[in-house]
């Protein structure tokens, strides 16, 4: 069998099962380990599947953005650990912009102390917060209301982002991969799209419960970002293939 009839199968499998591990590939084929990698690594590249521990599932479609209150209860101990990398890059004196999430959140809770700092923020959760137990200068952008992530959206905000300039901004996102950033809500494009360009590092913050995840509106591809902080629950294979793309990466432990 040539390697394109067999990445075929494996493609017609894996819509089938959801999920399919490297071993039952091997048998199923009766090839080596390596063989099989090279598979994936070919399919990966299109966007097709994604790989996960000790196999690979299918792209898994976000229909719509989780609110902020259910983004609370998702892996906090992970976005701790995530933010608390991110907060060592944070220079003395910068001006920063902290995207809407709860990943973005608990990074504000862990530069609270600090006064020396200007943030700019589109999230009103992230800015009530700062309000209450940081003495830094803090801006909102302004917007369109998106009530079930309290956050503003959308061209008005997008043209104040576009209008200021950051040393790092840190970016969230409900959904990446390989192929890059993507969203269920339109209004979010040009927010991400502005401070993507108003920023001179640009570092995407986002738990791996989020890789392997696609929705509607494609955002960013991961080359515009400088450095990807990430959990250590990420797949091996994800890792590697980040890197390999010479893309960086931290992993939080």
């Amino acid at each position: 069998m040539i390697p394109s009839e067999r990445q075929q199968q494996i493609l017609d499998l894996v819509a089938e099962k959801g999920v399919i591990s490297i071993t039952a590939l091997i048998e199923k084929f009766n090839v080596s380990h390596m063989t099989i990698r090279r598979d994936i690594q070919k399919l990966e590249k299109t966007g097709a599947i994604v790989s996960v521990s000790g196999g690979i599932q299918t792209l898994e479609r976000l229909p719509f953005e989780p609110s902020h209150s259910n983004k609370a209860l998702m892996s906090e101990y992970e976005k701790e650990r995530i933010s608390q990398c991110a907060a060592e890059h944070i220079l003395h004196g910068s001006s920063i912009y902290l995207d809407a999430g709860t990943t973005s959140l608990a990074l504000a809770k862990n530069i609270a102390h600090r006064s020396d700092l200007i943030i700019i923020t589109n999230d009103f959760v992230i800015a009530a917060f700062l309000i209450e137990h940081s003495a830094c200068k803090l801006i909102h952008t302004g917007g369109v209301v998106c009530r079930e992530n309290s956050s503003c959206v959308g061209t008005f905000a997008a043209k104040i982002l576009l209008n200021t300039y950051v040393d790092i901004a840190f970016i969230s996102t409900s959904s990446w991969s390989l192929k890059g950033l993507t969203t269920p809500d339109e209004d979010k494009i040009a927010v991400k799209e502005a401070i993507i360009n108003s920023s001179g590092k640009r570092i995407l913050i986002t738990d791996s419960s989020k890789y392997g995840k696609v929705a509607t509106f494609f955002i960013a591809p991961l080359t515009v970002f400088d450095l990807i902080i990430t959990d250590n629950k990420l797949s091996e294979h994800a890792i590697k293939t980040i890197k390999e793309r010479n893309l960086a990466i931290q992993i939080a432990k």
